[in-house]
């Protein structure tokens, strides 16, 4: 018998199943990639779109000036603690929804769709108007500076409005992802990006009749963006041809069964959610105090490193999907497989984003800038991502299908001790003790990835998370 090259080993399905036996009838690898590659692409298509939103708004700002870059990075973070519950609530929708496809439960899966939207509607409103009256004493605690925060406040205050329609659109656009229609994503966020670089252009310089708006009118294009994003997902489940379609009637009669399966999955993704966003919220706090130029480097390197995050979190988004569908048809051994082929294409991907970071520092910061001292601080910046792409990129994918499978207790507990503690306190030592400055922040965020990587790897790789019923 002819002995498999280093790539078969590497790819081919038996030698990714491990130890583990074939529960029914084996697949090919020609089987794999491709189910996989069909699911995939949309999904990562979707989440660099998603990604370029940050990106656009922060290219066209920084037209502007550094204040400008300063004040739309600091709403990220505060905007993003509103956004935890519903990135929560998402992660139990796709759980479920996947598992309904798997066991072909068409009533089920359209079930908890309804329960979600309307939770959803109810949380979005109620938290987009807490948002808007703390805007002001939240950016100040994050850091923001005298030369930044009435744009920031502004900026906030007018994208948190989009966020009801965000959220609703989001938990529309998880269900499609358990059935694996991840094209829907894909689309209203092209539409979405498309509608914000249109208006962005309009409304921040103010081109021909429109007015110059700056920042605020990248706040409003983003805002219009997310309208049309929502009403594309919303028209997508009103078909009745499609796996998924909203029975209108079960907006208002509530499921106890798929609320008590939301919450136990949801709940633990939300503590995980939690977790991260305050991690996050310390860690940018920190950062922003070292001045509105050191943290204008740190947005810029942020935004190019979303590009790193947006391709794993696109491969974690495919794998949860059939991660779970696969468990829904009593396949552990095909979950296993697709975890780990999406792993072997992540690290292919993260090997081309090394080398564009490592050589390719000063074009991508001089799209930002160019302003000398930003660009030399940047540089050094890209180096430590180009260190961390590889560690990013795996713990994304691993991560997403231990969430597929509702193995979402896990990923919080790690979530709280590496996002939650050690980075903002690593963060904290490496930039004032020591007095590595902003280094020594992006050093800790080296250390964060790698400490989450591994804790998902070796859970991955027990696979007791193939054993949990939903």
């Amino acid at each position: 018998m002819r002995k498999k090259s280093f790539l078969g080993r590497f790819f081919e399905p038996e030698y990714l199943l491990g130890k583990e036996k074939w529960a029914g009838e084996k697949c090919s690898a020609n089987e794999i990639y491709k189910t996989l590659f069909k699911v995939a692409w949309p999904a990562t298509a979707e989440t660099v779109l998603v990604s370029m939103m940050s990106f656009v708004d922060t290219v066209m700002v920084s037209t502007i000036g550094a204040y400008a870059v300063a004040a739309t990075g600091l709403s990220n973070q505060p905007r993003m603690l509103f956004f935890a519950v519903f990135f929560a609530l998402n992660a139990g929708v796709t759980a479920i929804v996947s598992r309904r496809r798997g066991q072909d439960d068409r009533r089920g899966a359209n079930r908890c769709l309804a329960q979600a939207f309307t939770l959803c509607l109810v949380l979005s409103i109620l938290l987009c108007g807490i948002a808007v009256a703390v805007a002001r004493p939240m950016l100040i605690f994050t850091g923001a500076a005298d030369d930044t925060v009435e744009a920031g406040v502004e900026y906030f205050r007018i994208t948190i409005v989009g966020m009801a329609f965000v959220s609703l659109g989001m938990v529309i656009n998880a269900a499609q992802r358990g059935v694996g229609n991840t094209k829907i994503s894909m689309r209203t966020n092209l539409t979405a990006n498309v509608v914000n670089v249109v208006f962005n252009y309009l409304l921040i310089n103010g081109i021909g009749f429109f007015p110059r708006l700056e920042v605020k009118g990248a706040a409003i294009a983003t805002l219009m963006g997310n309208v049309v994003s929502f009403s594309m997902s919303l028209y997508s489940v009103t078909r009745t041809h499609g796996f998924l379609h909203i029975e209108w009637r079960d907006l208002l009669v509530f499921d106890k069964e798929n609320l008590r399966l939301l919450f136990k999955i949801s709940s633990s993704a939300a503590t995980e959610q939690l977790f991260i966003r305050i991690g996050f919220f310390a860690y940018t706090k920190i950062v922003a105090s070292l001045g509105t130029v050191a943290f204008a480097t740190h947005q810029i390197c942020m935004t190019i490193i979303n590009f790193s995050f947006s391709l794993g979190e696109g491969l974690g988004i495919s794998a949860a999907s059939l991660v779970g569908q696969s468990l829904g048809r009593k396949r552990p051994d095909v979950a296993v497989i697709y975890g780990r082929a999406a792993q072997r294409v992540g690290l292919l991907v993260s090997f081309a984003l090394v080398l564009l970071f490592s050589f390719a520092g000063r074009p991508l910061m001089m799209m930002f800038t160019r302003e000398e001292e930003i660009v030399l601080m940047g540089i050094q910046l890209l180096y430590i991502t180009a260190a961390v792409s590889p560690a990013q990129v795996t713990q994304l994918i691993f991560s997403g299908s231990l969430r597929g499978a509702g193995d979402t207790k896990y990923v919080a507990y790690t979530s709280l001790i590496s996002i939650g503690l050690v980075r903002p306190l690593t963060t904290y030592i490496l930039c004032y003790p020591l007095g590595l400055g902003l280094i020594g922040g992006w050093i800790s965020l080296l250390i964060d990835q790698y400490m989450r990587t591994v804790f998902a790897t070796v859970r991955f790789s027990k696979g007791k998370w193939t054993k949990i019923k939903i």
